[in-house]
């Protein structure tokens, strides 16, 4: 019996531990609130990470992703990112995937690396181009 507690303690203590490590790695750098409306009318907050291209700020999601789906289906969004709320639209631009990735891995450092071994990889992952709404 002793033994079977040890043994339970060690997985439940890794597991506190490879929990952790994903949240200090996914919020240790920049983080922006993506602001989405669920079909039901309720706004979600979705915390993302970001990152600069050619002038736009991009994002990173996959098609099963429930945030990338509410994105989908709005033409509009609300992001807070620092001090700064606006209003954004978006294109898909799975052009700039291979450069997103990159540019994410150099942003986001091993955090890039540890989220990406937690989700199973980045092969389905989508390059999300914002675009500021003019007032």
């Amino acid at each position: 019996m002793k033994y079977i507690l040890w043994l339970v303690g060690i997985v439940l203590g890794l597991a506190l531990i490879i929990g952790g490590l994903q949240v200090v790695a996914s919020e240790r750098v920049e983080v922006v609130q993506l602001h989405t409306i669920t079909e039901a009318g309720e706004e979600v907050v979705t915390r993302l990470w970001v990152v600069d291209y050619n002038g736009h700020a991009y994002l990173r999601g996959d098609n099963d992703s429930e945030w990338f789906k509410r994105l989908q289906s709005s033409r509009k969004f609300t992001l807070i990112r620092g001090e700064q709320t606006g209003d954004f639209t978006h294109r898909v631009k799975n052009e700039n995937i291979d450069t997103i990735n990159q540019l994410m891995r150099k942003k986001y450092t091993w955090g890039d690396r540890v989220i990406e071994m937690a989700i199973g990889g980045r092969a389905e992952s989508n390059a999300i181009e914002l675009t500021p709404e003019k007032s």
